[in-house]
């Protein structure tokens, strides 16, 4: 019986251990199934926050690129780009060259020196402001010493849409040569037509605005308001502008070798009171007469340049054409000797043609031709007796030089020139020029 008992138990207890193995696998799988439960609401909750945040980026393309570049200012800010021009002439003139164009006494008169002296070196400082903003100053050193601020302006330069904003003191947009820099003239001295029109360059204080063409074609737009501070504007202090320009400039490339721009400029201003010394009378007064006008002044003009490079390389050869024509009409009263007013109007004109050749790496050689004509004024009755109206002389001047520029930075230069701007006193001229870049100086325009 013993036996029998000992054998069920045996028998028995492989049984008990499958049972509780089941039980052990029903509480693995419910554990199991739990664990997928708590992981698939979780990835769902990731995949929730996922799409939450791409979202969030999709919805702030720009916050963050600004947020980057904020940092970058603050380092070229307080590295500005520095560049020094240092600059000089040697004239040998046969006459006074503060002797005027004929029939052009009333304008503004910008003479060469003679003997040596320093011409106008230049110091320049531009750099970013921050993402939207750069700004340019350049000033002058006299040659008789002082300093005067030549430029000093801010470009935007995130409007987009081909727009760009310039405010501050600048060089107009008008013409082709007046916003190219002294240091950047391809003869010693400006035509004949800036030294009378411009007095060199017409620079003023007000606000530019220009509009790039979206399209293959070069295509310009531009409209400033300024003060009126350059001739032949006057100086004033009240409210408003006293001048306004407007321009446009169409460019292109024809194949590799060719490319061209063409211009047109209008500006307008009123001279107040503006005196002119030395002015020629009727009577033949020595030393002349001091007059005063005030009336409007408007002045339009017309520019072209070519430009050749074999295979658009310039560095070896390169032809460079450019030729400009302004015409002025003034309209108002006419005080002469500063005693008796009446009516005055006129209109002036000139132009020039030049062309600059460069034959080798370091040599070019260069030919202009300027001319004015003083035009015939419309004197009133009081003055008729006193001012001249015709001057019948058409003012020139042939002018022809060679520059050497062992490099990029440095260029000497000898220029002779036959000025006949005034009536029965030729003049032959002779310039010796440096003119040395130090420090970083971006490219000029065009």
């Amino acid at each position: 019986m013993k036996h029998y008992l000992l054998l069920g138990l045996a028998l028995c207890a492989p049984l008990n251990a499958v049972a509780a193995s089941d039980e052990e696998l029903r509480t693995l799988r419910d554990e199991l199934k739990q664990l997928k439960e708590n992981y698939q609401q979780r990835l769902e909750q990731l995949e929730s926050r996922l799409q939450q945040a791409e979202q969030r980026a999709a919805e702030m393309p720009v916050a963050a690129p600004v947020a980057q570049v904020r940092s970058e200012p603050a380092a070229s800010a307080y590295n500005p780009a520095i560049s020094l021009i240092l600059a000089g002439t040697y004239g040998n003139l046969q006459l006074d060259p503060a002797i005027p164009p004929t029939g052009f006494a009333m304008s503004a008169h910008s003479p060469a020196s003679q003997g040596f002296n320093l011409g106008e070196s230049e110091l320049g400082f531009s750099a970013s402001i921050d993402p939207r903003f750069r700004g340019v100053a350049t000033l002058a050193l006299g040659a008789a010493g002082g300093v005067s601020v030549e430029n000093a302006f801010i470009d935007t330069t995130a409007l987009g849409n081909g727009v760009k904003l310039r405010f501050g003191r600048f060089f107009s947009g008008l013409g082709y040569l007046n916003e190219v820099h002294a240091h950047a003239w391809d003869f010693v001295d400006q035509p004949l037509v800036y030294r009378s029109l411009w007095n060199n360059q017409l620079g003023e204080d007000g606000i530019q605005l220009k509009w790039l063409a979206p399209t293959d074609t070069f295509v310009e737009l531009g409209a400033e308001l300024a003060r009126g501070r350059g001739f032949p504007g006057s100086d004033r202090t009240k409210n408003g502008s006293g001048a306004g320009v407007l321009f446009a400039h169409v460019g292109g490339d024809v194949g590799a070798s060719h490319n061209w721009r063409v211009g047109a400029s209008l500006h307008q201003t009123q001279q107040s009171d503006w005196q002119s010394a030395g002015v020629p009378d009727l009577l033949g007064t020595p030393g002349g007469v001091t007059d005063a006008f005030t009336g409007d002044v408007r002045t339009g003009g017309v520019d072209f340049v070519w430009k050749y490079a074999p295979d658009g390389n310039s560095s070896s050869t390169s032809l460079k054409l450019q030729g400009e024509y302004f015409r002025r009409q003034q309209s108002g009263l006419l005080s002469y000797n500063l005693a008796t007013t009446d009516s005055y109007a006129v209109t002036q004109s000139g132009w020039y043609l030049q062309g600059v050749y460069k034959f080798m790496p370091e040599w070019r050689v260069g030919v202009r031709y300027d001319q004015l004509d003083p035009g015939t004024a419309t004197v009133g009755a009081l003055n008729a007796a006193n001012v001249i109206s015709s001057y019948g002389y058409t003012p020139r001047r042939t002018s022809v030089m060679f520059d050497y520029s062992p490099s990029e930075f440095s260029r000497l230069r000898l220029q002779f020139a036959r000025d006949q701007s005034r009536l029965a006193l030729p003049d032959n001229q002779m310039f010796l020029q440096y003119l040395m870049s130090l420090g970083a100086h971006g490219a000029h325009g065009y």
